[in-house]
């Protein structure tokens, strides 16, 4: 029982925006899906990790950050063209899986069986990447309609799907590959046709009101090398080619 409370705890805290500092220096709003290979980057900037729609939007409210990073060009692109964060660059990319309990109840075994009636579908709400990932795919795969039908909760970031069907209180849900592996203990993951799957593209950017210019500078330059990209890539990120 105290394991299971235990699990409990720590997935739903994987569910709530989380802040961690490392000795101060630049403050970094990354999207949820970046929480656990941004701090083995670089452990000294300050971060807040959470939906990337939710970190634009504290952007625009004058929130005060050094380096925007989404899992979508959507945000940071729309920040550029309004003056607010310098041109972003692409440093990682994604793909989608579905992740269901180990115990697997409802007999998932393909997307196709997200249509049947009952089942406890768990996605991103659409304003976020990870939700409008999840209704590209569907849409390419010509089953949107029959698939969302089963929708029982709409999350504000990938860590809240993950945490409800890693608990059992969904029978399936869309994810990153990346959010995946990290529940792999307690839950199964599912493959997606390759043809149907979106092109997911992080971006990253300084926020043009930094007054550590410098420093977040730095930051994306870690992002970007050699040694940031093989983090990246042992947490299960695709790399963009280099110019």
């Amino acid at each position: 029982m105290k394991r299971l409370v235990g699990l409990a705890a720590a997935l739903v805290a994987l569910a709530v925006p989380a802040s961690t500092s490392a000795g101060g220096g630049i403050t970094v709003f990354a999207a949820a899906s970046l929480t656990g290979v941004f701090p083995k980057i670089a452990s000294a900037p300050r971060y807040s990790f959470a939906g990337s729609d939710q970190l634009a939007f504290q952007i625009r409210q004058g929130a005060p950050v050094d380096v925007y990073a989404a899992a979508s060009p959507k945000y940071p692109e729309l920040l550029y063209r309004d003056g607010l964060v310098r041109k972003p660059a692409v440093f990682a990319t994604n793909r989608l899986v579905i992740v269901v309990p180990r115990s697997n109840r409802a007999r998932i075994g393909s997307v196709y069986d997200l249509r049947r009636s009952g089942v406890k579908l768990v996605v991103g709400d659409a304003a976020v990447p990870i939700g409008s990932y999840t209704r590209q795919i569907l849409d390419n795969l010509g089953i949107t309609a029959d698939v969302l039908k089963n929708v029982v909760s709409e999350e504000t970031d990938v860590k809240g799907i993950v945490a409800k069907v890693a608990l059992g209180e969904a029978d399936a849900g869309f994810v990153y590959v990346t959010d995946a592996k990290a529940v792999a203990s307690k839950t199964k993951t599912i493959a997606l046709p390759a043809w149907a799957q979106p092109p997911i593209r992080y971006e990253i950017a300084v926020v043009s009101s930094t007054s550590r210019a410098k420093a977040a500078r730095a930051f994306v330059a870690r992002v970007l090398s050699k040694r940031g990209r093989a983090l990246l890539a042992g947490a299960g990120f695709g790399l963009p080619k280099q110019p």
